[in-house]
């Protein structure tokens, strides 16, 4: 899997405490909906915003509380 961050995902992971691993915990595991034309991902206390570039290839929007 690779998963690539936009700078504003990279500080809300920062500011929230959420590692890469789990990021893409949630890609893999957490509950899909589709929001426009990206996927949102919830998973813990947190869901992730992306949107899938090609075969298992992801970008990472951004990361919010859910």
């Amino acid at each position: 899997m690779i998963v690539y961050y936009s700078k504003h995902s990279r500080e809300q992971m920062i500011s929230r405490g959420i590692s890469e691993q789990e990021a893409r915990e949630a890609i893999q595991s957490g509950a899909k909906h589709l929001q426009d034309d990206k996927i949102v991902a919830a998973y813990r206390y947190f869901a992730v915003v992306y949107k899938v570039v090609e075969k298992d290839c992801y970008f990472i929007i951004t990361i919010k509380p859910r």
